[in-house]
This record gives C-alpha cells, structure tokens and sequence, in this order.
C-alpha cells in the first residue's frame, strides 16, 4: 500500500510497503530502495538511495539521499524524515486520516476472487457507464417484486432499497468519494457505485455497514408506524426489508456483511485475535440454531469459513488494517446490526398473520 508521496528533486519520490514484510521506494516512478520490514511496532528504517541531478550550471551530479522512517502498523503512525547530501528536504508525520484522504494513483492490482455471488457485480460493473442500464433495472426491479407480491408493494420495497444503498452513498460522501449513483438488480437488491479507491478497512466496514443500518432504522420506523396505525402493509415493508438487509450481512463477498468481517479478520495480527473471531463466528452461527433460524446459520457458517481460510492472505493486502479499537467497535457494530434486524422478524413472526411470518419461515428453512 502506499504511505508517502513527497517530492524530491523536483520529482514524486514514493513509498510502497506491506505488513507482508517489505518496504519499495520508487523516485519518478524508477524503484531506488528496497528493504526487508517486518510489521513489528516501533521500528526504525533507512532507505539510502543515489539519484542524479543537474546542477544551475546544467551539469549531471550524483546526490546522496537518505529517508529515515518511524513507523507503526497498528495504530497506524509514521514519522519520515527527507535528507540529501546530509541536507534535509523535508519531514513530517502521517496517520490513518491522511492515509484515508489520500490518492493512489499506482496500486498494485490483487488477484480478484471469482465466485457465484460476484458475477451480478462485476457483470454489473461492465455497463455502469450507461445510463439507461438504471432505469432497465428499476424497471425490472418493479415487474419482479410486482409480480411476487402487489404493485404497490413493490414500489414501497424499492424505495426501501434506494434507502439502503442511499446509507452506502452517505457513507461514500463522508470519506469524499465521488459516487456513480444507485442501480437496482431484480430478486438482488441493490448495489452504490464510487469512481474512487478507499485506502484503508475502517473506510470498507464503515461504507458496507451503513446500508443496512439505514434498513434497520426505516423497518423501526415502519414498526412504529404499523403499532399506531395497525395498517399491515407496513408490518410487512418493516419484515421483508429487515430480511434483504439481514442476508446483506450475511459474510459472503461481494455482500456487506462479507466486506465487514473480512476486514475485521484480515485486521486481526495474533492468534488470539484468530481465536476471538472465531469464536465469536462459532456464537454466531450457535445463536442462529438457537433461535431456529437455520439458514441463517448455515449461511454464517460457510461465509466464516471462506473468510478464515483467506486470513492467510491478509498482509498482503493495499488497505490499512483497523486497529484494536476499530476491530471492536466494528465487531459489535456488526453484530448489533445483525441482532436487530434478527428481532424485527422474529418479533413480528410471531403472530398469526402467515405474510408477515413468511421472512421468518425462509431464515428457519
């Protein structure tokens, strides 16, 4: 990933490193230091590199540079310092916030998982750029729900998807990404597109876990309409819109919940956080037996897995990791989220009415 970009001699000087153990220093683009560098807290490192220059006179001049870094993973926090021919050029500090704000223009590209689930996205992602292909959807969005349930069904729940992917856009915004807008996937949900790059897992679990908070709260808010009201139709927007949410927490890339755990496990640097996370993976899935959904668990069992068995990877990846406090309070974010949109159909489930006890019977299938 990278975490300086500073000029030198007129020209970009760059650093490239990762947790996997290495540090690149590239001047105009021209690799001119490489070093091993563990991912231990604290540690000092020297690039010391030679460049050629010319002088006023116009003449060629070899000069001497040295970058002393201080960096720290976990919290991120750097400390660099710019020197040629024992001069200084320049110096400063840098933490997660400039890292989030910053624009990288040479990532390295990582190998793309392929799966079922991901074909819709990337297939997606081939016609972003027309248009028409958002009206297309919505349009076929209305006829599929229209034809699962009513017409004026269908409206409500597509605007209950334009919610959550409006949660992804706020979200986006808040980072200052520039978003290409919101399409519909018929018997899908959704999907928020950005032009830009995130930098690190804080800006992946904050992006992904909004949209289903927005869902969250607009099924309360049905809830609380449909007691005072006692009009059905809102029960059943607040149940089946809790149940697009909760699959899209489901742990499973490219869904929101999949983005959310795996950068909090791929955040996690020592066994003891392995054996929290899958722990918690374990009360999870215990939880959702319990409560007989049986889908549920089944679904959150297979997504912990894939997650676990790519953990391996995780130091190799362009995003910085969250720190200890970002993998709590995204570990209970998530978890919470999942809780409530749980409650919200198992409580309205409950009663005798067989439509809106239908989320129920799918997660307990």
């Amino acid at each position: 990933m990278q975490l300086l970009k500073v000029e030198c001699l007129g020209k970009e000087l760059r650093l490239e490193a990762s947790m996997a153990g290495w540090q690149a220093l590239y001047w105009d683009n021209q690799l001119v230091s490489q070093i091993n560098a563990s991912a231990d807290a604290g540690e000092t490192f020297v690039h010391r590199f030679t460049l050629e220059a010319r002088t006023a006179a116009g003449e060629l001049k070899e000069i001497v540079c040295c970058l002393t870094l201080e960096l720290n993973w976990q919290p991120f926090g750097l400390n660099y310092r710019l020197e040629a021919d024992e001069l200084l050029i320049t110096e400063g500090a840098s933490d997660e916030k400039d890292i989030e704000a910053q624009e990288v223009v040479h990532r390295v590209k990582q190998p793309t998982k392929i799966s079922i689930i991901g074909l819709g996205s990337l297939a997606l992602k081939l016609f972003k750029s027309a248009k028409v292909i958002k009206v297309l959807f919505a349009a076929g969005s209305l006829a599929a729900y229209s034809w699962l349930f009513s017409i004026e069904f269908a409206i409500a729940l597509i605007l209950c998807l334009v919610f959550h992917e409006y949660g992804h856009i706020r979200a986006m915004k808040r980072f200052g990404l520039a978003t290409k807008g919101i399409y519909l996937i018929p018997f899908v949900g959704g999907l928020a597109l950005s032009d830009d790059r995130i930098n690190t897992r804080w800006q992946d679990v904050y992006i992904s876990i909004m949209g289903p908070l927005f869902g969250l709260l607009l099924s309360l808010v049905f809830m609380g309409i449909y007691w005072l009201t006692e009009i059905e139709l809102f029960a059943g927007l607040a149940a089946f819109n809790a149940l697009l949410n909760l699959f899209n927490m489901l742990p499973v890339l490219p869904l929101d919940g999949g983005h959310v755990l795996k950068s909090i496990a791929f955040s996690v640097n020592s066994l003891f956080g392995l054996i929290i996370c899958i722990l918690g993976a374990i009360a999870g899935v215990a939880l959702s037996y319990h409560f007989g959904l049986a889908l549920l668990g089944f679904l959150l069992a297979i997504g912990s897995i894939e997650i676990l068995f790519e953990w391996k990877r995780r130091h190799y990846s362009d995003l910085l990791p969250l720190d200890r406090y970002g993998q709590v309070v995204s570990s209970l974010w998530y978890f919470s989220t999942v809780g409530g949109l749980s409650w919200v159909i198992w409580f309205l489930g409950q009663g005798e009415n067989s439509a809106l006890a239908l989320p129920l019977k799918i997660l307990g299938s």
